[in-house]
């Protein structure tokens, strides 16, 4: 769902960006439906677009994230036999 939503609500926003332009040239709203229809297909691919890139940062970012965790549970366990290794030399 959220795939349609992104798509339609960015080829609304094209639908009313068309109708902005052609309201400040003063033109017909109506004149040219095929202009219309251009403009939100465009918009709509954008929309496709950028749900795709948002699903693909998400999984970049849990990767890293992943990767992050891995980095700081290894440490933590040099850091735990660096210390234990110090306590035995110690005593």
């Amino acid at each position: 769902m959220p795939l349609l939503s992104s798509i339609l609500g960015f080829s609304l926003f094209g639908l009313a960006a068309r109708v902005g332009q052609l309201g400040i040239q003063k033109r017909n709203l109506l004149d040219n439906p095929g202009g219309h229809v251009i403009s939100m297909v465009v918009f709509g691919y954008v929309g496709y677009w950028a749900h795709r890139w948002d699903e693909r940062a998400a999984v970049l970012i849990a990767d890293k994230r992943a990767q992050i965790a891995e980095r700081r549970r290894a440490q933590i366990e040099r850091a735990d036999a660096a210390a234990a290794a110090a306590l035995g030399e110690a005593s």
